[in-house]
């Protein structure tokens, strides 16, 4: 099978979408793209602040598990301890992980991504990811399968 895509379309290149509006500069584009990256980061941590929600959780309901069989085996002082110091208790001060979440979610997370979006809305006509598009460009084998420039120039 060749490796050459004879049906690759004449534009060869980005989505209207992905191309650099007229007048945009090399270090716009370089500056958007930082800003995407950072963005990408802020993304992660909120995913590991959910998933630390989803364990806080899980955590609560197999130590509640653990309390009532300390009990049953007779270790009543210390389920008693657990009912009390444990069960129930905030992993920070006044916070049970919902709230973090949603202190996170409605502060930091809301700034950074109206940040994000003001500067694409602003500097490039809210067009996304110009950067990753343009290396795209630099590297891919054009009119090679599996280098398409888009999904609509896959045959």
């Amino acid at each position: 099978m060749s490796e050459e895509n004879p049906d690759a379309t004449e534009h060869d290149g980005p989505d209207d979408a992905h191309r650099r509006p007229d007048g945009v500069t090399d270090a716009t584009v370089e500056a958007l793209g930082k800003l995407s990256a950072a963005l990408d980061h802020v993304e992660d941590a909120r995913g590991h602040l959910y998933a630390f929600h989803r364990l806080c959780g899980s955590a609560e309901r197999t130590w509640e598990e653990a309390t009532e069989l300390l009990r049953e085996a007779g270790h009543t002082e210390l389920a008693d301890l657990s009912d009390r110091d444990v069960l129930g208790g905030n992993p920070l001060p006044g916070m049970w992980s919902f709230q973090m979440v949603e202190a996170y979610d409605d502060g930091y997370y809301a700034r950074a991504r109206a940040l994000h979006q003001r500067a694409l809305d602003e500097l490039v006509e809210g067009r996304r990811h110009l950067f990753e598009a343009e290396m795209k460009e630099l590297r891919r084998t054009h009119g090679r399968r599996g280098h398409e420039a888009t999904p609509d120039d896959v045959s």
